[in-house]
């Protein structure tokens, strides 16, 4: 599931380029022991290496130019446990274990010996400590717009339980040579103190710790580029102590010399620019015991521990206890324990265990970090695996997600693999047709969700969110949270036990300068948080407009004059959409949509407008009008358009043509396929309540004539499944003969619709009756519409209506003679009639009451 990239080999990046600079002495090997000990801000891997000679050398490989550098040689050798390397490279800083030789391995002791050397060129050397305590080194890598810095600034951090940052300033003598200016006198500041753990993010240049004096208290110190740094961050955090542990240093490099403990607590915090905070911890894994773990979501005020059982016959031999490793991978935190679990945790949705991802077995292996693997989170989101010294970056397999889509999986392991794919992976039209397919593939719901209604909104989400991450809490995401009933299969992972609980609200503290970029988001998120658990119904469910929209439908059958204001708002949001739907390949779409109007389906898109806009409003005003009705228009834009892209794949997957617009052909069984895809559509938005694209209708009405049965479509029609347009009326009246079986189709059409688009539409056919009914129509408007004429009396009704000359039809005639003439247009919806064709249609209907024949 999880992919490993590798980004750096020790052997392939590092030894073979060595040996191509060095001989070998007396037959020995030149490069013994390669070891990464750091990874640097600018993504520089420091590492060291035992020459032939006995002498100890540390380098620099640089990622942007694949080039080794030599920075220093020890004449001996020695056990570098930490080391760092300044920006601008004039500056080593390294931490030395003493050793002694024992039993054919290192053992460490206690003293250790930290250096501040300058490498350019090598010049003086400063001791920094000689203590009896483990002491990690790292320098400050602030970003500022000064290509030349005179002053560089080192945290040493002891394992005594304090942080000390010092401030080295340099001086450049000869141009070139960059020297301490005053090494016998380094300015220092006291950062922390009294830490049971700690952790350094160089991306972000902060420092976390975790004090216990009461109780645990995570707090962050954020440093900037003027050499100032402030606590801005606190947070207390319920769990147990565990005494005589060691203190924990993470993103520190790593020590080689040091026997690792896991009888600590693991804990490490992961943070995003969108203003999301994780930490997670875990007490050490018994092999016959549960695996136990906590995600803390700070930005969502709450935390859950969760609670594996582990398979006893999977547990190694040499080992008793170990702790799972966390990635970030930023919409998700992935916990993994080797040969037992992978578990892909939902970092921004954890309303339902069904978003985050649960693989265990041959499932959730990871190749590259096998059992026993050691494994450090480094700058960039990389992992460094110690021991291989190889780094890796991290990605999802998509082929593995797309199997877990297959029908044999859990539907909430289906469900969490879709989600994944649609929000948490980038925009990828290869996956995007691959999933398209699969829901062609599957089109029958599921009893846990719909498959058509995940796609439609959780694309919609990721769209939306990457435009403005405030529309997290009040975007629909999923079609789940619009049942009754949430399925028990959603809610509960099978050997996976789940205790959520709240958390203490964190104290965001510090002056303005340093409440900017992420701070500043997480206390926007942090607020929107605590407002949202106050408001009900934050979150927007398209089912809401339901009401409305009946409303809206009633108004619009029973309307026959100007529409109200409300309607026309709704037509003016129409408008907007429809103009911001992607146009530039219309010419050459394939599928005919937005092609006509559709009354219905427009105003839907209005009202859906209108009602997105105003719940933004109610719960985002801070945004402002513009950028809401922006947002909104786009949203529903956005809809459409994933729409007609489904149907466009699958049209091309299925390969059908303009053919399939003509009524004359039974379909083919790609247009049953077709036909069965379009329903599902329309039943999945209808459920929601969402709009269609203008001509999606028509389309569907023209395949069910092709391929349903003349009773089940019009069986179809009757249970509002089917909507006849006048698009498609027309085409079914000029493009079908009048045979009997299309005639009765014709005259069940003309029935069921509206009687102002019967009249239309009825026009259009050439039929007696559809004539006769034209025809009095017409008489009748045109006599309704004037006054009588004196002339009118004239007309003896008492005698037959038959003469043989058929005195009262020529009468009628120029009675209407008259009035066609005194009214230029008297009846202007009617085409083609006048009074000729009401007289030949009258002479026929004549002929045929009095059973004449017509020759």
């Amino acid at each position: 599931m999880l992919r490993l990239n590798p980004t750096f080999d020790t052997q392939k990046d590092v030894v073979s380029s060595i040996l191509a600079k060095e001989e070998t002495v007396r037959g020995n090997i030149g490069v013994l022991e390669p070891r990464i000990l750091t990874v640097e801000r600018d993504g520089g891997v420091v590492y060291s290496w035992r020459g032939a000679t006995g002498t100890t050398r540390i380098g620099k490989y640089d990622p942007h130019s694949t080039e080794n550098k030599l920075l220093y040689t020890f004449d001996k050798q020695v056990c570098v446990s930490s080391c760092s390397l300044n920006r601008e490279e004039t500056l080593l800083a390294v931490s030395l274990s003493q050793t002694t030789q024992g039993e054919g391995r290192l053992r460490p002791v206690s003293k250790c010996l930290t250096l501040l050397i300058e490498i350019h060129p090598i010049n003086n050397t400063k001791v920094l400590k000689a203590v009896d305590c483990r002491v990690k080194v790292q320098f400050l890598y602030p970003k500022t717009w000064r290509t030349s810095v005179l002053e560089s600034h080192l945290l040493l951090v002891a394992e005594d339980g304090y942080v000390d940052q010092y401030h080295i300033t340099l001086t450049r003598q000869e141009g070139y040579r960059v020297v301490m200016l005053n090494p016998a006198r380094l300015g220092r500041d006291r950062v922390a103190e009294e830490f049971c753990w700690v952790q350094w993010d160089s991306d972000t240049q902060r420092l976390y710790y975790l004090t216990a004096r009461e109780k645990h208290t995570l707090k962050c110190v954020q440093f900037f580029a003027d050499r100032n740094f402030e606590t801005v961050f606190e947070l207390p955090l319920e769990m147990a102590n565990i005494p005589n542990a060691p203190v924990r240093f993470v993103n520190f490099g790593y020590d080689h010399y040091q026997e690792l403990k896991e009888e600590g607590l693991k804990l490490e915090v992961f943070t995003d620019p969108t203003g999301t905070m994780c930490v997670c911890y875990s007490p050490p894994v018994c092999w016959h015991k549960n695996s136990t773990y906590t995600i803390a979501f700070v930005h969502r005020g709450c935390s859950k521990t969760f609670t594996v059982s582990l398979e006893k016959d999977c547990a190694p031999a040499n080992e008793s206890t170990i702790h799972p490793i966390f990635i970030h991978l930023g919409y998700y935190i992935a916990v993994y324990l080797a040969g037992h679990f992978l578990h892909l945790i939902n970092c921004r949705q954890q309303d339902l265990l069904c978003y985050s991802l649960f693989l265990s077995g041959a499932d959730g292996d990871i190749e590259a970090l096998g059992s026993g693997t050691e494994v450090v989170n480094v700058s960039g989101g990389r992992l460094l695996d110690v021991r291989a010294g190889r780094m890796y970056s991290t990605e999802l397999n998509h082929d593995i997600l797309l199997e877990l889509l297959s029908s044999d999986r859990p539907e909430a392991q289906r469900l969490a693999a879709l989600h994944c794919m649609l929000v948490y992976l980038q925009p990828n039209p290869v996956i995007e047709l691959k999933i398209i397919n699969w829901i062609s593939e599957n089109v029958m719901s599921f009893d846990a969700f719909d498959q058509i209604q995940e796609f439609i909104l959780a694309s919609l989400y990721r769209i939306s969110y990457q435009q403005c991450v405030s529309l997290d809490k009040v975007l629909p995401y999923s079609c789940v949270f619009e049942k009754k009933e949430l399925p028990v299969a959603l809610t509960a992972i099978p050997g996976v036990k789940c205790t959520p609980d709240l958390l203490c609200q964190p104290l965001i503290k510090g002056k303005a300068k340093s409440l900017q970029g992420y701070w500043e988001e997480l206390q926007h998120v942090l607020d929107r948080m605590r407002y949202f658990e106050v408001v009900p119904s934050p979150r927007f469910r398209t089912t809401l407009i339901k009401e409305d929209w009946t409303r809206l439908q009633a108004a619009l059958n029973s309307e026959k004059k100007k529409s109200p204001r409300y309607h026309h708002n709704i037509e003016e949001n129409t408008k907007k959409v429809l103009s911001m739907v992607d146009t530039w390949r219309l010419d050459r779409r394939v599928v005919p949509l937005f092609q006509e109007e559709d009354q219905q389906q427009r105003m839907l898109v209005g009202l859906m407008v209108d009602k997105l806009r105003e719940h933004l409003n109610r719960h985002l005003s801070r945004l402002g009008k513009k950028k809401i009705d922006l947002l909104v228009v786009n949203y529903t834009a956005k809809l459409l358009e994933l729409v007609w892209h489904v149907l466009e794949s699958v049209w091309q997957k299925l390969k059908l043509g303009p053919w399939v617009l003509c009524l004359k052909q039974q379909g083919s069984s790609e247009e049953w396929a077709m036909l069965h895809v379009m329903f599902r559509i329309l039943e999945a938005t209808k459920g929601l309540c969402l709009p269609l694209p203008p001509g999606y209708s028509t389309l569907l009405s023209v395949l069910g004539v092709r391929c349903l049965p003349r009773h089940t479509f019009l069986q179809y029609v009757d249970h509002g499944l089917l909507q006849l347009t006048e698009p498609f009326v027309s085409r079914l009246m000029t493009d079908l003969d009048n045979s009997d079986a299309n005639e009765q189709l014709k005259f069940s059409i003309l029935k069921r619709l509206p009687e102002c688009m019967g009249q239309k539409v009825s026009q259009q056919w050439d039929h007696p009756i559809t004539s006769a009914c034209i025809s009095r129509e017409y008489v009748r408007t045109l006599l309704d519409k004037y006054p009588e004429s004196k002339d009118s009396m004239l007309l003896d009704h008492g005698k037959s209506s038959f003469y043989f000359e058929f005195l009262p039809l020529n009468y009628l005639a120029k009675i209407l003679s008259d009035r066609e003439e005194k009214a230029q247009n008297p009846f202007e919806e009617q085409e083609n009639v006048d009074v000729r064709f009401v007289e030949e249609t009258a002479l026929k209907q004549t002929v045929i009451k009095l059973g004449f024949e017509v020759k």
